[in-house]
């Protein structure tokens, strides 16, 4: 196996008294795509602006292709793309101007820009739009056409900071199978998302982070096996009732039961079989559940169990959200 891509090794990084990012460690094998998960204020953008040369490390180390972040940022520049959580492309200009824009300020020969905007438009499928201005796009097209600026220097490396944010789940599906195209071609992606369906969907590996820490490194079917073969889910209508519910079925689950407001998850090593026990037993003390669903673990089942709370949550409760540290 040859050179990772990209290499963290003990970074950390603190604003005032807000650690951000505390002795983080992980490599990115080249051509595949690595997820960096986490909710809000995990330090999942601050471990992309250091990066990407943004911004300096406090301590530790981070190489793009064999190249120091802090010692070689111009270098590191010239080898990668961004797209961050929203789409920086001007509103004012066509997608065609705004491509040809990036292509000037990266310094992509004249003779290359307009080839390349070209086949950039006609890869994300803007081609028809290609000469309206942005402010007409709806969110999905803009997010293409972000993600496509930042393709124009053909980068090998490309970091993608939570690119579906605000996307319908139709655009989200379209953008994963761009990511998987480009990833296909060759190129590096590093992808930050609060979405675990995301990177359950386009991840060869994941980095589950929380309060700047590293709580579990491997691959998505890795994850997923440590917490049993299935998850019987119960709708027990209200918060109080999941609570004496969890505590009613206790006994006989490896993994303590876990509460989502009216949601109650049994993480089952034996399949379905303990459920018709379960219903018995809830039925008794007249706590029988609106719906019952049994599926296979999720990577957000992997998080609820490493955190204590979804990966769908807002910031933690470690202190301020330091996504938009400056």
């Amino acid at each position: 196996m040859g050179r990772p891509a990209i290499t963290v090794s003990g970074l950390g990084k603190r604003f005032g008294s807000v650690t951000a990012l505390d002795s983080v460690d992980f490599d990115v094998e080249p051509g595949t795509v690595f997820g960096l998960l986490g909710p809000n204020g995990a330090g999942k953008s601050t471990a992309i602006r250091i990066l990407t040369t943004i911004l300096p490390p406090s301590a530790g180390r981070a190489e793009v292709l064999g190249h120091d972040v802090v010692r070689e940022p111009a270098t590191v520049r010239s080898l990668i793309g961004l797209a961050g959580q929203y789409a920086a492309v001007d509103r004012n200009l066509t997608g065609r101007e705004n491509l040809r824009l990036i292509g000037r300020l990266t310094h992509v020969r004249r003779s290359r820009v307009r080839r390349r905007a070209a086949e950039l438009l006609e890869r994300f499928e803007l081609t028809e739009s290609a000469d309206r201005p942005a402010r007409t796009y709806s969110g999905g097209m803009r997010r293409r056409l972000d993600v496509a600026a930042a393709l124009v220097p053909d980068p090998p490396v490309l970091f993608l900071d939570e690119p579906t944010t605000g996307l319908d789940p139709q655009s989200r599906k379209a953008l994963w199978e761009l990511i998987r195209r480009l990833v296909a071609d060759g190129t590096t992606v590093l992808l930050t998302t609060q979405y675990l369906e995301e990177a359950d969907q386009l991840a060869s590996r994941v980095v589950v982070v929380d309060r700047g820490r590293v709580i579990a490194d491997g691959t998505p079917a890795l994850l997923k096996s440590r917490l049993g073969n299935t998850v019987i889910e119960l709708d027990m209508v209200s918060a109080d009732r999941a609570e004496r519910a969890a505590e009613l079925v206790r006994a006989g689950f490896d993994e303590p039961p876990r509460t989502d407001g009216p949601r109650l998850s049994l993480l089952s090593r034996d399949g379905s079989r303990p459920l018709l026990d379960v219903l018995r037993r809830l039925e008794s003390q007249g706590l029988v559940p609106g719906t019952v669903a049994v599926r296979e673990p999720s990577l957000d089942d992997v998080f609820l169990q490493l955190t204590g709370h979804s990966g769908r949550a807002g910031p933690t409760a470690a202190g301020p959200s330091t996504a938009g540290a400056p």
